[in-house]
C-alpha cells in the first residue's frame, strides 16, 4: 500500500509534467520518458536535429525539480579536466587546491556530446556508472541525485564523433524529440519566448519528493512472468540474425527499472507487459547494432521487430 508521502509526491509529479507540457508543446510522451529515466536513476541521451528543444528540456527539468544545474558544451578541443575539474596551485597556501568541474552538479547537460573526441567523452563514464570521479588518485563523490542528459547530433552532420558502445550502454534511455505537430508549432510561434517562460518557473517537485519517488520505484512489484518476459526479450536479441550482438545483463536490468518507473507514474504497484513494451524502444534501440543488410534501424522498427518476435506469456 502506498504511503501518504508517496501519494503526495505522485500528485506533485503529475502537476510537474503538466507544467512541463506548457513549455515543450506536443511532446508529453517524451517528457514522461525523460522523467521515468530520472526516477529509475538512469541517464538520458537525446538524439535529434539542432533546435527542436533538447537543451530546453534539460533546463526545464532542472527548474521544475530545483536541481543544481550545469551545462558543458562539447567541442573537439574539450579536455577531460574541463569536465571533472583539476587541481590548481595557490601561492597563498603554497599548495594545490582542487577546483570541481561542471560534472559536480545534480543535473548535468552534456550538450552535443558527439562533437567531442572519445577521450573527452570517456570523462563521463565513471561519473555516470559509479556516481563518483577519480582525479589525481583521489575519488570524489558526486551530488545526489545525479542525472546526466546528453544531447547528440545525427551522425551524418559534419564534425561528429560516434559514441562508443561502452558509452551508449551507460545511458538508460535514448529518445528523439522530433518536429512538433502543426498545431503545436503554431502555438509555439504565437506564444511566449521559452527562455522567459523558464525564468518564471518555480520548483514544483522538491528534491525530497523526487527521492521519495526514486525509492518508491524500487518497491514496484515485478512478477515472475514479467521477469521471464524480459528474459525472452534479451534472449531473442541474442539469437536474432538482424542484430550484430544482443542485449547485455545491464540492459535487462535497465529495462525492468524503467518499466517500474513507468508503472509508478501511472500510480500502479506492479509492472504489466505493456510497461515493458512502452519503454522498450527507448531502453534498447541504442544498445543494439543492426547489420547493413537487415533493414531499418530506427527506434520504432527495432521495437516492432522485438515485439513481433517475443509473445507475451
Amino acid at each position: 500500500m502506498r504511503s501518504n508521502l508517496e501519494a503526495e509526491a505522485l500528485s506533485e509529479l503529475d502537476h510537474t509534467l503538466r507544467t512541463a507540457a506548457t513549455v515543450i508543446l506536443g511532446k508529453e510522451r517524451e517528457l514522461r520518458l525523460a522523467m521515468a529515466c530520472l526516477l529509475a536513476r538512469g541517464h538520458l541521451l537525446i538524439e535529434d536535429l539542432p533546435g527542436v528543444g533538447k537543451t530546453t528540456l534539460a533546463h526545464l527539468l532542472a527548474r521544475l525539480l530545483g536541481l543544481d544545474y550545469s551545462r558543458v558544451q562539447f567541442t573537439s578541443d574539450l579536455l577531460p579536466a574541463d569536465i571533472v575539474g583539476s587541481s590548481i596551485y595557490e601561492r597563498s597556501t603554497e599548495s594545490f587546491r582542487f577546483h570541481p568541474g561542471p560534472v559536480f552538479a545534480q543535473l548535468v547537460l552534456a550538450d552535443e556530446i558527439n562533437r567531442a573526441t572519445p577521450k573527452a567523452q570517456s570523462a563521463l563514464l565513471e561519473a555516470m556508472e559509479e556516481r563518483q570521479v577519480t582525479v589525481e588518485g583521489e575519488t570524489r563523490a558526486l551530488p545526489e541525485p545525479f542525472f546526466v542528459i546528453a544531447t547528440q547530433n545525427p551522425s551524418f552532420q559534419v564534425g561528429t564523433f560516434p559514441l562508443p558502445e561502452s558509452q551508449l550502454d551507460r545511458f538508460l534511455m535514448r529518445i528523439h524529440i522530433g518536429y512538433p505537430s502543426a498545431a503545436a508549432e503554431k502555438a509555439l510561434l504565437a506564444g511566449k519566448d521559452r527562455r522567459d517562460m523558464l525564468a518564471r518557473l518555480d520548483t514544483s517537485l522538491p528534491i525530497a519528493k523526487l527521492r521519495t519517488l526514486q525509492k518508491a520505484v524500487e518497491k514496484v512489484h515485478v512478477s515472475q512472468p514479467i521477469v521471464d518476459y524480459c528474459l525472452d526479450i534479451i534472449s531473442f536479441t541474442r539469437r536474432s540474425p538482424r542484430f550484430i550482438h544482443g542485449l547485455s545483463p545491464r540492459a535487462g536490468l535497465g529495462l525492468l527499472r524503467s518499466a517500474r518507473a513507468w508503472a509508478l507514474m501511472d500510480s500502479r504497484d506492479a509492472v504489466y507487459p505493456e510497461d515493458i513494451q512502452t519503454v522498450l524502444a527507448s531502453c534498447v534501440s541504442h544498445r543494439l547494432s543492426v547489420g547493413e543488410d537487415n533493414g531499418p534501424a530506427g527506434h520504432a522498427e527495432i521495437a516492432e521487430h522485438i515485439n513481433q518476435g517475443v509473445p507475451v506469456r
